[in-house]
């Protein structure tokens, strides 16, 4: 019978997490599970800390206590918010290759199958091919999308954590609107939000803000610079506050000094395309239908490739938890589930660009949006 360290037990929620992922490897025949994406070794065992950018790997056996790998000089980090693992550390200049092969070894018996965690960012090559080279008796099992399931759908605890990020993503959006002057610089408006974000308790995001004026709206992952605000000009502004690691995005086209009047049926649009998502978004439908209602609402062309994704816990360079995005496509086959949380976003181009987004949260029988700040056509004086 499985058993969880006492400390774990503590924790009620993530003891139900490891016991739900030992399940799951005892229906895959697996003796030992290795996880690098920082998002699930969070989401496991609570260690939350910016040393990601060096090598880490906690390895859950089918009984017994978790082993992490980190870099040595973690040791406090590690023993202060995970002291139910067994810490394997790798000193500087040490191949962290060697700690992984002894973590793995000890968790998984002879001729056993390892699930790892081979997709994504985290994980070397060297030290995949390493372990292989290591632990030749073992069969290696590709588990890249194992904990997806049971993190795509959030807790009560976890959405109460969504909620806090959902507020300080308000009050860092209305602080940014409201620093969108005409003779404004992109960067002040950079400020306000980040000012107003931490003020209202949130913690460093998995993504900077990104603002860009309208004109530069497909440029999809590019920020704030020195440009100056123009009279106008309809400014893009969309971020994540992030509470216990827990993001919920938002969005808002605001304008300086004036809009102009194309900007007034870009909005309506933008705003149908939301309202029809947020109906059809509940329990039992599709992704795809979510995507089609969007697509219909804001005038069928041009097509995007997405009008949504799955948010929760993250980590940079990233608020979505990981490279792969599960996002409301067309022809979406995901059966949406209450306690998804999602970014839901709506984008027009014409005739003028102009988006608008909120982060929804499915309930038993709608959703909810969770972030409120004004929806209206907003100008700044």
């Amino acid at each position: 019978m499985t058993t969880a360290p006492l400390l774990l037990r503590r924790d009620p929620e993530r003891a139900s997490r490891l016991a739900a992922l030992r399940s799951a490897m005892a229906d895959r025949g697996l003796a030992a599970v290795a996880v690098t994406s920082p998002e699930n070794v969070y989401y496991l065992v609570g260690l939350d800390h910016l040393g990601y950018f060096a090598f880490t790997m906690l390895v859950v056996p089918a009984d017994g206590e978790p082993v992490l790998v980190t870099r040595e000089m973690e040791r406090a980090t590690v023993l202060a918010q995970a002291p139910a693992v067994r810490h394997l550390p790798f000193a500087d200049g040490e191949d962290p290759a060697t700690a992984a092969v002894r973590a793995v070894a000890d968790a998984a018996p002879v001729g056993g199958t390892v699930g790892v965690e081979q997709s994504g960012t985290f994980l070397p090559p060297a030290i995949m091919d390493a372990l292989r080279a290591a632990l030749p008796t073992l069969t290696w099992r590709d588990c890249t999308g194992m904990l997806a399931a049971a993190r795509a759908v959030q807790s009560a605890a976890e959405i109460g954590w969504t909620r806090r990020a959902a507020a300080v993503s308000d009050a860092a959006v209305r602080a940014g609107i409201a620093a969108a002057r005409p003779g404004a610089a992109e960067r002040d408006v950079a400020a306000a939000t980040q000012h107003a974000m931490i003020a209202a308790g949130g913690e460093p995001p998995g993504f900077v803000p990104l603002i860009r004026p309208v004109a530069m709206l497909d440029q999809e992952h590019v920020t704030w610079g020195d440009r100056g605000l123009r009279p106008g000009q309809g400014l893009f502004v969309e971020l994540s506050g992030c509470v216990r690691r827990y993001h919920a995005p938002l969005s808002r086209t605001v304008y300086p000094g004036h809009a102009p009047a194309e900007a007034v049926e870009a909005h309506e649009r933008a705003l149908a395309g939301l309202a029809a998502a947020r109906a059809v978004l509940r329990p039992g439908v599709r992704t795809g239908e979510v995507f089609a209602a969007w697509q219909r609402a804001v005038g069928g062309t041009p097509r995007r490739h997405h009008c949504g994704y799955l948010v929760g816990i993250g980590y940079p360079p990233s608020w979505v938890g990981g490279p792969e995005v599960l996002g409301i496509r067309p022809d979406g086959y995901v059966e949406v589930v209450a306690g998804m949380v999602f970014h839901l976003m709506s984008w027009v181009r014409r005739p003028t660009g102009h988006v608008v987004s909120d982060t929804a949260l499915v309930t038993a029988d709608g959703c909810e949006l969770l972030t409120t700040a004004a929806r209206e056509l907003t100008v700044v004086a």
